[in-house]
């Protein structure tokens, strides 16, 4: 029996506000394999949304759908309208800016409705990676040894002490916006290269940080529960490209890096490793403040020492996701991974109501 609730669906509207995405000039682009474009980091996940609506309407009596761009008067008064019981909240970025993600929920919370997902300040923390690795640092949480080059700036030499090799990432944005396989480099003299066209070509801050040659995982936390534990394999990809998750490997379909970086679910751990990795998880989900769902990316050392690579609040959960697949290996239908999720913002309201009651 379907339950009484109205829920509205908010994703952001497709927009592209950089020529490039995945980190490398055209000719990078050539020398992987890309000879298309085939970009599914927006418009694939706006193509989901039917699917979306379809498997809620199972569960609920009313589900509606919005796309978010920069007419903020129009959006308010649009959901104001619609006037739901709870805002489904897919909204990663506006107008293809991400740092307006946390901008947009705290719009939402403003205008008193009840979010699935995280809050304003988690999704805010979690996107600056800099802030992400201090604070699991200061909680005792492993992560890489780093350095934050600011736009305006040049890297000397001299000052610089990290061990190579080295990954660059853009500091404020996710979805691996920027990273490729030049992204990984073994010198400085690569190294300024890459961080040269980092900031001629995305006009913002630079995080260097050591790079962690091992098992790649994804920890998907759904509550307090964490998921069957991912990995990505890289055992396919040609000799001499970085063992990393790239743009192309997310978003690029036919690429080298999509065709040969495949998710494995559930990793082959031994449980003294996995309770480990479990743990740490749950620990950066905590100190990060995260809510409802989340992943956790991680790389283990040659010491099986768990690193946390980034903290993903509200990551993406559709069909062909890894936090689907994740779920799906617990047993977890994707509807019912759907309803889960808009069940701890149902119960947020019901609560809210009875403490304005009393």
């Amino acid at each position: 029996m379907k339950k009484d609730a109205k829920i509205l669906i908010c994703y952001n509207s497709p927009a592209s506000i950089f020529p490039i995405y995945n980190g490398k000039p055209q000719n990078g682009n050539a020398a992987a394999g890309v000879t298309t474009p085939n970009d599914l980091s927006e418009t694939g996940f706006s193509k989901e949304i039917g699917l979306i609506e379809k498997s809620l309407l199972e569960k609920y009596s009313c589900v509606e759908s919005l796309a978010v761009d920069g007419n903020i008067e129009r959006t308010i008064s649009q959901i104001n309208n619609y006037s739901p019981d709870v805002i489904f909240n897919f909204v990663e970025a506006v107008e293809g800016i991400s740092s307006y993600e946390y901008c947009i929920a705290g719009v939402f919370q403003l205008l008193g409705y009840n979010i699935t997902g995280n809050i304003p300040s988690c999704l805010g923390n979690c996107l600056n990676k800099e802030r992400t690795k201090n604070i699991l640092s200061s909680h005792g949480i492993d992560t890489p040894d780093f350095i934050t080059v600011k736009f305006s700036t040049k890297l000397i030499k001299e000052n610089f002490n990290l061990r190579f090799p080295v990954i660059l990432k853009l500091l404020n944005e996710d979805a691996s916006i920027g990273i490729s396989e030049f992204s990984v480099v073994d010198d400085f003299e690569k190294l300024n290269k890459q961080l040269s066209f980092l900031q001629k070509m995305y006009k913002q801050d630079v995080i260097i940080e050591e790079y962690i040659d091992g098992r790649e995982l994804n920890v998907a936390i759904l509550g307090d529960s964490v998921l069957p534990i991912s990995e990505i394999e890289f055992k396919t990809l040609p000799d001499g490209l970085p063992k990393i998750v790239t743009y192309d490997g997310k978003w690029m379909a036919d690429s080298v890096y999509y065709e040969n970086t495949k998710p494995v679910c559930p990793a082959k751990l031994n449980q003294t490793l996995k309770k480990r990795i479990e743990e740490t998880a749950l620990r950066a989900y905590e100190v990060m403040g995260c809510r409802d769902y989340a992943r956790v990316d991680m790389r283990l050392d040659k010491n099986n020492v768990p690193f946390v690579i980034e903290v993903n609040p509200n990551p993406d959960i559709s069909t062909d996701s890894g936090f689907a697949r994740a779920a799906s290996a617990s047993g977890l239908s994707y509807p019912d991974l759907l309803a889960k999720i808009a069940e701890f913002a149902l119960i947020r309201k019901r609560n809210d109501t009875q403490v304005k009651a009393s």
